[in-house]
């Protein structure tokens, strides 16, 4: 077994959608999504990475912020 990490860079924006993504799927019944138990560890260690990477998580227009993140993202048509 390996102990060498990987690194993956993400904007500000993807990674405050990521996040958002992340806790709404943390908050489903992921059995029905995550059929893999050994996932969890891996999706609960980047849920908690980004929520101590991010700031824009405790901001009171963090709604807004999330939408206008979500916008720049998003492939034009």
């Amino acid at each position: 077994m390996s102990d060498s990490q990987v690194t993956i860079k993400l904007t500000s924006d993807e990674a405050l959608v990521l996040s958002h993504w992340l806790e709404r799927l943390q908050m489903t019944d992921l059995s029905r999504v995550v059929d893999d138990p050994a996932v969890w560890a891996p999706i609960h260690r980047m849920a908690g990475t980004l929520d101590k990477a991010l700031p824009e998580l405790f901001a009171s227009d963090y709604r807004q912020r999330l939408e206008a993140a979500r916008q720049r993202l998003r492939p034009e048509d």
